[in-house]
């Protein structure tokens, strides 16, 4: 090809390479101009679904709380739960869910409420979590709920009431009353707060909160609002102290309340008792034909004279009524605690061998059981073992059914029986109190000690800020050489916290005697007042630093105030101690000579 061609053919790629540059930047601009497009649309469409999504989700949310307000919370619940698709972190949906399952007592409600907690960890969210943990048995939730709670909001009066129900729960009345009291000094307007302190206050040994409880529950008297339940608390007060003619008028304001409850008439029965035949009479006439219209206060009533040694009255008046009144639940098992109280053994046997008493089956399987037992007065029984056993199989799982079967096992003197029963009753919060002081009190009469330390432990665990029970759980590590070091720091612990608590003193200076550091517990026990350490079971204790130290005439006196009462087997053991000691300083007879003899 000649140099001319190939410069021709040069000139016109260049020409055409110009000719689509403008072609090529054109196409890149348009292709800029529709991702910008794109990309516009694509925000515009995103912010207006975003926004169809809130209108959307404020739209359900104002449904549900309509419904709420109407009382529908099954309809509110459904719409909620649509606006959890749309947010599944939405405060206001989980708030709506919590209070309709609230309305409905579900237990879904702790749910929801730890939702609100988790992402909004405000004092109130707490407050709200643990009251909800309260309601339903679940203790350890509400204390790390409180525990949650920041330390500045602590000392509000909301935080105070919460923690006085916490302490309510756990057995701890002390706690209990200093929470309601700061809720008081708080805000001493509140009637509610004057009231849940004056209840608690009014059983106080303390002259004086006792007069001031009385006084602010006759104010609250002549509320609406507290007008019964002051004058129950009023009359029961009365009756405790003997005051019959404070309390046949406290009755007499009762029954006259509107807000009188059927609970109330038996309290006013337990007064006519006691003060009037002739009224008693009267008014168990007058509660007869009421209770006889309503199971649950026949049963309530049946309770109450069982207890107040009327079972065989009972079963004569329940003879005359309708048999669909008397052999169903609940009339029928506190029936067959009237023939347990009787010993009719043969009519229990009877009375609980057919039929079906439906939710409270269990129970007729455990008056069978210990009906075929007594009639037979045979500890080795295999009839009773069997429906025993029947009885525990329709309990299993049912923490209800566990404790009410736990509680005749324990009055019925069935000791291996309540054990394995309150061992599984103790698993559940709501229950642990009173199953750990059932095994607390077994382990105690059987002399168990290394279980009666482990009991101890859960109890201190069960309610930590609770002196008496931190004191005990010490002292028998202690005592038992069981995780000494662990019983040293909880003795110290608890006697800081209340140095004026004897137990409390006692225990901190025998831990302190355990370290070789027995003047230090005397200077404990000296701080004491002197009738104090005359309790038989404090006096072992300081009669042993007392000795350690060569102080014998302290050491005797209290010696003799140990041996003036019962004492535990571990503390005679002690006592022993010191016997054992005092022997053993005691040269013999030989020695003596030995050492009076010229060399």
């Amino acid at each position: 090809m000649s140099e001319q061609s190939k410069r021709v053919r040069r000139k016109r790629r260049h020409k055409a390479s110009r000719l689509r540059r403008p072609q090529i930047r054109s196409a890149i601009i348009l292709a800029l101009f529709i991702l910008m497009g794109f990309a516009v649309g694509l925000f515009a469409f995103s912010s207006l679904r975003k926004g169809w999504n809130r209108w959307r989700e404020s739209r359900l949310l104002t449904q549900a709380g309509a419904l709420l307000q109407r009382d529908d919370p099954d309809g509110a619940q459904a719409v909620a739960h649509q606006a959890l698709t749309i947010d599944p972190n939405s405060i206001a949906a989980f708030r709506i869910l919590a209070d309709a399952t609230e309305k409905q007592n579900r237990n879904e409600t702790l749910a929801w409420r730890a939702q609100i907690a988790r992402l909004d960890p405000q004092v109130d969210s707490q407050l709200n979590l643990a009251s909800a943990a309260l309601r339903f048995g679940q203790l350890d939730v509400a204390r790390s709920a409180l525990e949650r709670v920041a330390p500045e909001d602590r000392d509000k009066a909301a935080y105070h009431v919460v923690a006085g129900w916490l302490s309510r729960a756990q057995g701890n009345i002390p706690e209990e009353e200093r929470h309601f009291a700061a809720a008081v000094a708080r805000e001493p307007g509140n009637d509610l707060y004057q009231f849940n302190l004056s209840v608690l206050q009014i059983l106080s040994p303390d002259p004086e909160k006792n007069a001031a409880a009385r006084n602010q529950l006759e104010r609250l008297s002549k509320v609406a609002q507290f007008r019964s339940a002051a004058l129950r608390a009023l009359l029961d007060n009365a009756l405790r102290q003997n005051q019959t003619e404070a309390a046949n008028d406290l009755a007499q304001e009762l029954q006259m309340s509107q807000q009188v409850t059927f609970a109330d008439y038996l309290l006013c029965l337990e007064l006519y008792r006691k003060l009037s035949p002739k009224k008693f009479d009267i008014l168990l006439d007058k509660v007869k034909p009421v209770a006889a219209r309503n199971g649950t206060d026949f049963a309530q009533l049946i309770d109450w004279m069982n207890k107040n040694g009327l079972a065989a009255d009972a079963l004569k008046w329940s003879e005359k009524l309708p048999v669909d009144l008397t052999s169903r639940p609940p009339a029928v098992s506190a029936l067959a605690e009237a023939l347990a109280e009787t010993k009719n053994w043969s009519r229990l046997k009877r009375w609980t061998r057919s039929g079906s008493w439906g939710d409270e089956d269990y129970l007729r399987l455990a008056y069978q059981a210990f009906a075929a037992r007594e009639s037979r007065r045979s500890v080795a029984d295999a009839e009773f073992d069997s429906l025993w056993t029947s009885a525990e199989h329709d309990a299993a799982s049912n923490p209800e059914r566990q404790l009410a079967l736990a509680r005749l096992a324990s009055k019925w003197d069935l000791t291996e029986k309540a054990e394995h029963l309150w061992l599984e009753v103790a698993k559940v919060p709501s229950a642990r109190r009173e199953a750990l002081d059932a095994l607390y009190q077994i382990y105690r009469t059987a002399n168990d000690l290394q279980n009666l330390r482990l009991t101890a432990q859960r109890l201190h665990e069960s309610s930590p800020e609770e002196i008496g029970l931190a004191t005990n759980a010490a002292r028998l590590a202690l005592l038992l050489d069981r995780n000494t070091a662990e019983g040293r720091v909880l003795a110290k612990q608890a006697y800081e916290k209340s140095p004026n608590d004897a137990a409390a003193a006692v225990t901190y200076a025998f831990a302190l005697y355990g370290t070789g550091r027995t003047a230090e517990g005397i200077e404990i026990l000296k701080k004491l007042p002197p009738d104090q350490l005359r309790d038989p079971h404090a006096a072992v204790y300081a009669a042993l630093l007392f000795d350690d130290e060569n102080q014998v005439e302290a050491a005797n006196q209290y010696f003799n105030f140990a041996r003036s009462g019962p004492l535990f087997p571990e503390e005679k053991q002690l006592l022993d101690e010191i016997a054992t000691r005092r022997q053993s300083a005691t040269p013999s007879p030989n020695e003596t000579a030995a050492s009076a003899t010229p060399h």
